[in-house]
C-alpha cells in the first residue's frame, strides 16, 4: 500500500515521518510545497496519477490564525481549495483522503464538549476556511475529516515551545485563563491516523466518509497548560492568569473548544492518552537531540 502525506514539514507531517519506519509493509511518499503545490489542481491530479496512492493524509494547512485575518485569500487557497484538489484527486485514483481540520470551526459557546454533529460557527478567517475545506472533502465519498485542537510537538512553532522560550527570557508571564480546550500531542494524533490507515488497508469498507474528533483526553485553559509546561519543563517563570479581553488578538478564538472524541474510539478503537501524560512525553523528547529539520 502507498500512502501520500502532504505537509511533511509541519508538526503532524514530521510526526508521521518519525513513525513510518514502524510500517515497512507500506510505502510512504512525503511531500511539502517544494515537491507538490496542493493549491494547484492540475499539479495535484498529475502527481497522484503518477504515484497512485491508496491513502492520502493531508496535514498541510495555513495555521497562522491572526495573520489569516489579513490574508484571507492565502488561507482559503491552502485550507479550502487545496483540500478540494486533494479529494478530487483521491476520487480519480480510487484513493481515500484523511483530512485534518480544527476545533476553530466552533464558536465556543457550548458548555459541553463538542460532538461531530454539533452546529459549526467559526469566529475567524482561519476557522471559516478550514470549514470550507471540510465541506469540500465531504462532498466526495472518499474523504474523512479528523478535527483536532491545540496541536504541539517537540519541533516547529507551537505553544509549548513558545512558553519554554519565554519562560527562559522572563520572570513572569500572563496567560489567558478563560479559553478552554484539549492540548494535543502531534505524535499521538499521528499514531491514531496510522491506526485508522491500518484498518482501512486491511478492510477498505472500514473507511467512514465522515467527521471524527481526536484530541488528548481532558481539558484545561491556556493558563493551566502554561503552568504545567513551566513546572514540568523546570522553568522558574511565574505564570499569572488574565482574560481574553486583557490579551486582545486580531482573530477571535472560541472560549470552549473541547472535543468529544468518543466516536473515533468507538469506530476505530484508537487510544487517547491524557493531555498531561502527552505533555510529559513531549517535554522528555525535547531534551533529546533534535534533528536539523526542527
Amino acid at each position: 500500500m502507498k500512502i501520500l502525506v502532504t505537509g511533511s514539514k509541519g508538526q503532524l507531517g514530521y510526526a508521521l515521518q518519525s513513525l513510518a519506519a514502524h510500517f515497512p509493509q507500506w510505502r510512504f511518499v512525503f511531500v511539502d510545497i517544494d515537491e507538490l503545490d496542493i493549491t494547484a489542481g492540475d499539479e495535484v491530479m498529475e502527481f497522484t496519477g503518477l504515484h497512485r496512492p491508496d491513502i492520502i493524509i493531508n496535514t498541510a494547512a495555513y495555521t497562522a490564525v491572526d495573520k489569516a485575518e489579513d490574508e484571507p485569500a492565502a488561507a482559503e487557497q491552502v485550507n479550502a481549495f487545496a483540500a478540494g484538489n486533494l479529494v478530487k484527486a483521491a476520487f480519480a485514483v480510487n484513493a481515500y483522503l484523511l483530512h485534518i481540520s480544527t476545533d476553530y470551526v466552533f464558536d465556543g459557546e457550548a458548555t459541553a464538549p463538542y460532538q461531530e454533529t454539533d452546529a459549526v460557527n467559526p469566529l475567524s478567517v482561519y476557522g471559516r476556511t478550514k470549514l470550507e475545506g471540510e465541506r469540500a472533502v465531504l462532498s466526495y465519498n472518499r474523504g474523512m475529516v479528523v478535527r483536532t485542537s491545540w496541536l504541539y510537538s517537540p519541533g516547529g512553532n507551537n505553544f509549548v515551545r513558545t512558553m519554554l522560550r519565554l519562560g527562559c527570557e522572563q520572570d513572569h508571564l500572563r496567560v489567558v485563563a478563560d479559553q478552554t480546550g484539549s492540548p494535543t500531542f502531534a505524535a499521538d494524533l499521528a499514531v491514531a491516523l496510522l491506526r485508522i490507515t491500518e484498518q482501512i488497508a486491511a478492510e477498505p469498507k472500514r473507511f467512514d466518509a465522515g467527521i471524527f474528533h481526536y484530541a488528548n483526553a481532558g481539558a484545561c485553559s491556556w493558563y493551566e497548560f502554561a503552568k504545567k509546561i513551566m513546572h514540568w519543563g523546570k522553568c522558574s517563570c511565574r505564570v499569572e492568569p488574565c482574560t481574553t479581553a486583557d490579551y486582545p488578538t486580531k482573530a477571535r478564538r472560541p472560549r470552549n473548544s473541547v472535543l468529544d472524541c468518543n466516536k473515533i474510539q468507538r469506530v476505530y478503537g484508537v487510544a487517547i492518552p491524557a493531555w498531561e501524560d502527552a505533555l510529559k512525553r513531549c517535554l522528555k523528547a525535547m531534551n533529546a537531540p533534535q534533528s536539523a529539520s526542527e
